[in-house]
């Protein structure tokens, strides 16, 4: 018996994925529409490259465990139980005040230039002082810098303001 090219996993990049088993990437869009983007080569050689099925299935709105199940039926690997760790807070927090946004940052143009915001954005929350706020404005759910924020103990707030334009507020 062959053995698979990649185990599917909550970890798994979208790219890994997608260069693994191009066929499902239909798959992937009809699933999470959201990630109709990946059409863009400089999207997908950006945010697919960091971006996990976990994050993705956050940012689709679906449960992690029916994606990832979905892409293992798919190339005839068994299901797996995932536990479902990643939240996205999208409902207005008490402590968000517009006056209190210290900084912002709009990564579309990042984003469009090929570059990974993370490490910008990283580096601007690390100089955020308590109760500030900073504010990111993305042309999607940013899940794997909420994912990195979150690590660092900072709290998020994900605004969505039209079909492909969030504003993600973060406090420290």
């Amino acid at each position: 018996m062959e053995s698979p090219k990649l185990i599917i996993s909550p970890k798994t990049k979208v790219l890994q994925l997608l260069e693994a088993y191009p066929a499902l990437e239909d798959l992937l869009i009809d699933y999470v529409p959201a990630f109709k983007k990946l059409k863009n080569p400089v999207l997908r050689n950006t945010v697919a490259k960091i971006a996990t099925l976990q994050q993705a299935a956050a940012i689709g709105h679906v449960k992690v465990e029916e994606l990832i199940n979905l892409f293992r039926k798919e190339v005839g690997q068994d299901a797996i139980e995932v536990a479902d760790n990643v939240t996205l807070n999208t409902t207005k927090p008490d402590w968000y005040d517009e006056h209190r946004i210290m900084n912002s940052l709009d990564i579309r143009a990042l984003l469009n230039a090929g570059e990974h915001p993370v490490n910008q954005v990283i580096a601007d929350l690390n100089k955020l002082k308590t109760d500030d706020i900073y504010q990111v404005i993305a042309p999607f759910i940013p899940a794997p810098l909420i994912d990195k924020a979150t690590s660092l103990n900072i709290a998020h707030w994900i605004d969505k303001k039209g079909e492909e334009l969030y504003h993600v507020y973060f406090r420290r």
